[in-house]
């Protein structure tokens, strides 16, 4: 009988070690999404004044990051992995937010709105609600990480987060950017044939859209985009070639002159540079995303790695 019961001790006890640990999906580091970046390295040089690191996670798994500047209420960026789509939208999901901005007992699930009583009070503080947007008839909710740009139903669905949406003019949403992620995306779908990591973020205009007198919402300046694809076709035609393994875009989030300019990465960060809030360091990809050797050994790809890892924790703190 003794030995029994110590057999089960035991167990429970090794069950207990071996059980995987609950992490918050807020917090100063990525490293539980990292997986979501280019040789799991986030960008570098963006800063915010009051900056939380989300693991978006919906339906019980991780499906992309975000750089949220809870102060302003708005996404810097969000990073994912791009996953072959046919383009269609997910309309029946409900608008969520992310309770463990508030808290972190709370699960790591994002959660739908509207606001109920059950909700934690300062989730207003900390992020978008719906009623920001009420009285802002000229906005939409822009998504930074599309729900075209997902293959998957709960990819597309965990989309549909106020942390990872900014305000964008009605009008430079419907003509500019969301033609310009559908280029993205039928390019990437024909000529990339890995993974491609995506970046897509945000500059500070200053503006802000109010409620009962209230700062509310930053407005974006611009909106920006970024992939990094190392395995592509690399007899793909010529007009797309040198689009490969990286390039971005750029549009203003203004009623006319909005429609995006296509440039080289570096193009971009310098670009970028220039704006609020970036630093001169600005690194979007690790390396710039460097083509993929198909005949690289396996050695050089592990001490490629290993060098990310140390660059990595050498910056980690500056974003």
């Amino acid at each position: 009988m003794n030995m029994h019961l110590f057999c089960t001790c035991f167990l429970s006890f090794y069950l207990l070690l071996a059980s995987p640990p609950v992490s918050a999906s807020v917090s100063n580091s990525f490293k539980d999404c990292g997986h979501f970046f280019y040789m799991q390295i986030p960008p570098v040089g963006i800063r915010g004044t009051s900056l939380r690191k989300i693991c978006q996670r919906y339906a019980d798994k991780l499906r992309y990051s975000t750089l949220y500047d809870s102060s302003r209420r708005l996404p810097l960026y969000s990073a994912y992995v791009f996953k072959k789509s046919d383009g269609k939208r997910r309309m029946d999901t409900p608008w969520m937010y992310e309770p463990q901005l508030v808290s972190e007992d709370e699960s790591g699930n994002m959660k739908a709105l509207p606001l109920t009583d059950d909700t934690p009070p300062l989730i207003e503080d900390s992020q978008a609600v719906l009623e920001d947007y009420t009285d802002a008839v000229e906005y939409k909710r822009g998504p930074l990480n599309p729900d075209l740009h997902q293959a998957e139903p709960d990819d597309k669905s965990s989309t549909y987060t106020l942390t990872n949406v900014v305000p964008l003019i009605t009008d430079f949403l419907d003509t500019s950017w969301n033609p310009y992620l559908d280029i993205i995306r039928r390019r990437l779908n024909n000529f990339c044939l890995g993974k491609s990591f995506m970046v897509t973020g945000a500059t500070i205009s200053g503006a802000t859209i109010q409620r009962d007198k209230r700062d509310r919402l930053a407005i974006p300046k611009h909106l920006w985009l970024a992939y990094c694809c190392p395995r592509f076709d690399r007899n793909s035609p010529y007009e797309v070639r040198f689009m490969f393994p990286s390039y971005g875009g750029y549009a203003l989030n203004e009623q006319t002159g909005h429609s995006v300019v296509e440039v080289p990465l570096k193009t971009l960060e310098s670009f970028l540079k220039s704006q609020k809030d970036i630093d001169s360091d600005l690194t979007i990809f690790y390396k710039g995303c460097v083509s993929e050797n198909p005949f690289k050994k396996k050695r050089d790809l592990t001490s490629v790695s290993v060098r990310g890892e140390n660059w990595m924790h050498s910056h980690d703190e500056e974003s």
